[in-house]
């Protein structure tokens, strides 16, 4: 590690060089000095490629590495890079002056607050990385919006000159100048968020990191950020940044916990009114919203971290005994909240709706999936498009006959099981609605089915979990007198099944989701009869 910090030591040494001589040619051309900036930029180069290998190299080496270690590493190869690419756009500045015929032209502009800028964000470099200091980070990511601001004012004023058609060689080589300028701003936000990385371990754009230095203030959180421990929630499609975030003492004592998440204020602020629908139906079922901070365009918010572990790592996890309980208390759940929402009147079913609302992902992904009718011996399959069209005419005459208040998202990691209290947690409740409970049981059913879990006895397990939550549904649609239940299931499950395929590049199972989901559809367009007389094929969701 000595030997990266020393070089990356000796870049940020070069590069205040160069800005400097790059500020010297601007102000007097002079075709030495630019000969010189050319060549120290191979220097720069090579320094980079030395962090680089070096980093890669410890990373690779026999000596294990602390977690901390592992991101000041990560960050200084970020850092290195951007460093380097501030050196590029200052070789491209110098470069440009030999295009002027007026070399004094850019003097009538602001220029040296752009330098200025930059020497600030270097000075500060060092103590940010070096010293882990947080303040000093976020002064060089301010730099960006203070660089964005003078090209802003500079190239206003450029293009109203442009008009007069005087010098408009000269102000387009000025142009140029200050929009590299612009840019070097660009690489240095990328070094502030690197060393807010090497501090908390964990990536942020600084207006995450913002979003929750403000929204742990605002929800109690007295301790500097550079005490928080903050761990990301990967693995989410959602879009939203998420994490956990603990208060912990000297001793490495947690003290409270909470989740995070910042994104989209309009998938926010739903999520937000969600849980406290779901709070006046079913109290300490979701999570409480104990802070909200509403953006125009994104929004953040802290929600109460559930106790618990997710019906999905309890399958994983092989233990029956914990399963057992957990599935018991998942179905008592459902059906409280199924019976308690209930609005007896007529809902349509929406599953294909669905379905070519997402083919276009579904087929960006897998685009052989779009294809031309096939056949099996004598026996004619349909194409895709011909098989949701079937299912649409079916669905056209369905509806469940009453509502209830959905999750929205019911798979099977969204769903807690606290054994200590033997109860249930929704959590991620953004696409709650009220509709029909086929929805909720066909995507929990193929949340299952799609784990990448091969092992014979756990597979037993998921396929057992999706039969006795189907056996439950299948109940609750009898005592309410839900008599097309079964095929609306069907559907959804047929939906549920191709759509996900979206998410997964194994050709082999892509293809048997596809295969199982088309096969679902076709037994629902084939079935001629009364609704009530239609049978689930459970064995094609059991894998």
């Amino acid at each position: 590690m000595h030997e990266i910090v020393t070089n990356f030591q000796f870049l940020l040494v070069e590069i205040e060089r160069q800005l400097e001589a790059t500020q010297a040619v601007v102000e007097k051309h002079d075709e030495r000095r630019i000969a010189k900036i050319e060549a120290r930029d191979d220097y720069i180069d090579n320094l980079k490629s030395v962090i680089e290998n070096a980093c890669f190299a410890t990373l690779h080496g026999e000596d294990r590495l602390t977690a901390p270690e592992m991101a000041k590493l990560r960050a200084l190869n970020i850092i290195g890079n951007n460093l380097e690419r501030v050196g590029d756009h200052l070789v491209n500045v110098v470069r440009q002056t030999r295009h002027y015929d007026d070399p004094e032209c850019i003097k009538r502009y602001a220029y040296k607050p752009f330098f200025a800028e930059v020497k600030k964000a270097l000075e500060w470099t060092p103590k940010a990385v070096l010293e882990r200091d947080m303040a000093a980070a976020l002064k060089i990511c301010r730099c960006e919006l203070q660089l964005d601001r003078l090209y802003k004012e500079q190239f206003d004023r450029i293009r109203d000159e442009l008009r007069s058609g005087f010098q408009t060689g000269d102000l387009l080589t000025t142009l140029f100048i200050f929009r590299y300028l612009e840019r070097m701003g660009d690489a240095l936000l990328n070094v502030g968020e690197a060393a807010i990385f090497a501090i908390t371990g964990d990536k942020f754009k600084i207006h995450q990191f913002t979003a929750l230095k403000d929204i742990l203030t605002e929800g109690g959180h007295e301790l500097p950020l550079s005490e928080i421990d903050f761990a990301s929630i990967w693995g989410t499609r959602s879009g939203c940044r998420i994490g956990r975030v603990a208060d912990r003492d000297g001793d490495g004592v947690t003290h409270r916990e909470v989740i995070f998440k910042d994104g989209d204020t309009a998938k926010l602020r739903k999520e937000a009114e969600n849980i406290d629908r779901w709070a006046r139906l079913a109290p300490g079922l979701a999570p409480r919203v104990e802070a909200f901070r509403e953006g125009k365009k994104s929004s953040s918010m802290l929600v109460e971290l559930m106790p618990g572990q997710t019906i999905q790592d309890i399958a994983v996890g092989g233990d029956v005994a914990l399963l057992r309980w957990a599935l018991s208390a998942q179905c008592r759940t459902a059906g409280e909240i199924w019976d308690n929402s209930l609005t007896p009147a007529p809902v349509p079913a929406g599953a294909m709706a669905q379905l070519r609302a997402r083919l276009p992902e579904v087929l960006s992904v897998h685009p052989g999936f779009k294809s031309v009718r096939r056949v099996i011996g004598t026996f004619a399959l349909p194409s895709l498009d011909e098989a949701v069209g079937a299912a649409e005419a079916v669905e056209r005459n369905l509806a469940a006959p009453y509502a209830v208040l959905l999750h929205g998202d019911y798979n099977s990691n969204n769903i807690l099981y606290d054994a200590a209290r033997d109860r249930i947690h929704y959590i991620d409740l953004h696409r709650s609605a009220d509709g029909d409970p086929a929805q909720d049981v066909s995507v929990f059913m193929i949340s299952n089915f799609r784990l990448p879990v091969f092992d014979a006895a756990r597979r037993r397990l998921l396929n057992a979990i999706s039969t006795e939550f189907f056996e439950f549904a299948r109940s609750f649609a009898a005592r309410h007198g839900d008599t097309s239940f079964e095929l609306r299931l069907a559907l959804g499950l047929g939906r549920s099944l191709i759509t996900s395929t979206r998410f997964e590049l194994s050709e082999r199972f892509s293809k048997l989701m596809f295969a199982r989901g088309m096969f679902l559809l076709s037994r629902t367009a084939a079935h001629g009869g009364d609704p009530s007389g239609f049978r689930l094929p459970l064995a094609a969701v059991c894998y």
